[in-house]
């Protein structure tokens, strides 16, 4: 049996409006999908200890984070009756209002597509070697805690 190679998730900077409009349209050929399921993070200017969080900036190990999320993904196509999943992340910088993380799950019933689509977001959070640097308007930083 071929090994899949893991899926590139990694986006530079922002995810863009366009990428998400693509990714739906693209499904509207496939006729045996009833629901998809999206979810999109956004960088929120967060107050802490009087500062506003102007930015992210993400790093991470790539290859271990991506080699982790082909798990995840092998494991949420075994788990659930999807019948396909995007997942983007960003890295570098990305300020406040623009998207940093988009999850993009179908499938024949809504159900699952929702079911799939929270897996995914929680095991992206919990799992991979994502960092992010909160930056502050008075151009401070500190590491994000995720909650």
């Amino acid at each position: 049996m071929e090994k899949k190679k893991p899926k590139k998730i990694f986006v530079q900077g922002a995810i863009p409006p366009e990428k998400i409009a693509g990714a739906i349209a693209n499904h509207q050929s496939k006729t045996n999908i009833g629901a998809h399921s999206i979810f999109l993070g956004q960088i929120r200017a967060d107050e802490i200890e009087g500062r506003t969080v102007s930015a992210i900036e993400y790093t991470a190990y790539e290859e271990m984070a991506e080699n982790i999320y082909h798990e995840i993904r092998e494991t949420a196509f075994s788990k659930f009756n999807i019948t396909c999943a995007h997942v983007y992340h960003s890295l570098g910088k990305v300020k406040t209002g623009e998207l940093c993380l988009f999850v993009f799950t179908s499938s024949a019933h809504r159900k699952m597509a929702i079911e799939a689509c929270n897996y995914f977001v929680e095991e992206i959070k919990t799992k991979l070697p994502i960092f992010g640097k909160e930056i502050f308007e008075d151009e401070t930083h500190q590491w994000k805690v995720n909650k």
